[in-house]
């Protein structure tokens, strides 16, 4: 049964696959900024240039210097540490929120396309029901109800993820369903958990992989969003949608601090949409035969 399982399942273990990884320029491109990311958060947690919660108002708004190598913000604090230590914010809502999305969404999925029916379509018009709140309208109401914060930003971009992979992986999970290995897995007694688990969830991992990156970016972007409009990250915890938000009033005095979050949340996002674009053309095998 092992042996005629569809491809997509090992399309990591495909000999080659890193080699041609390496040539894929979205790949290596969405690779390093996201890479980046990663390692500016990561460098955050033992190191920045200057406190980012510390206020220094005689030296605010200052230009970039060797001293501040982004220069001050509004209350002089250092631009540089401010921006690794939003990344942190940005991963943490990310991952978190993502992570909410990918597991109810891919099991709301997997029982939809196992149980069709009724369970189907009640499952389907739940998520229906779900999309009609995007992330920032739900954390709106969120906020009206409990005050605002990053723990509601995160719930409120979870429950916007949940219909995304819920749909992705019923419509992904049907394609498997009917293929000729589930039913000589049916016709060896297997039950319907048992083929999810061991045919269906695996060759549709592929699929999932390049929607967690694809949303991993819209966090990102709803994070920033939010924290623009004061329903994120709280201060005096660093955010690049705050650090937007506090730049709008001195656009004419100091233009570079709307630039430098700008250009990270613009870096971040381009990242993770190339690394799931360049994903998404490896791990098909179609695509992977055509290259």
């Amino acid at each position: 049964m092992n042996a005629i399982t569809a491809p997509s399942a090992a399309a990591l273990k495909v000999p080659g696959f890193w080699r041609r990884a390496l040539h894929h320029r979205s790949f290596v491109l969405g690779g390093a900024l996201t890479l980046l990311l990663l390692l500016a958060a990561a460098v955050s947690l033992v190191w920045t240039p200057w406190s980012p919660y510390d206020m220094d108002m005689a030296n605010k708004l200052k230009p970039p210097t060797g001293a501040h190598w982004l220069g001050t913000d509004t209350y002089g604090r250092d631009v540089a540490s401010l921006l690794l230590v939003g990344a942190r914010a940005s991963i943490l809502v990310g991952v978190i929120a993502v992570g909410i999305g990918l597991v109810v969404g891919t099991a709301l999925g997997l029982l939809a396309a196992a149980k069709r029916g009724w369970v189907e379509e009640a499952i389907m018009r739940l998520t229906d029901f779900s999309l009609a709140f995007p992330a920032i309208l739900s954390a709106i109401m969120m906020t009206a109800v409990f005050g605002a914060g990053i723990v509601n930003a995160i719930i409120a971009i979870g429950i916007y993820n949940i219909p995304t992979f819920a749909r992705i992986t019923r419509a992904s999970a049907n394609a498997i369903w009917s293929r000729e290995y589930v039913a000589a897995a049916r016709a060896c007694g297997k039950g319907p958990f048992a083929i999810t688990m061991q045919h269906v969830l695996p060759n549709i991992s592929a699929v999932l992989i390049v929607q967690i990156t694809i949303r991993f970016a819209i966090a990102i972007l709803a994070e920033a969003a939010l924290s623009y409009l004061g329903l994120g990250t709280q201060p005096p915890q660093p955010s690049w949608g705050r650090m937007l938000s506090e730049a709008q009033t001195m656009m004419f005095q100091s233009p570079l601090l709307a630039v430098f979050p700008g250009m990270a949340i613009a870096l971040a996002v381009l990242g993770l949409n190339l690394l799931g674009d360049g994903l998404r053309d490896l791990l098909d095998p179609r695509l992977a035969r055509a290259r």
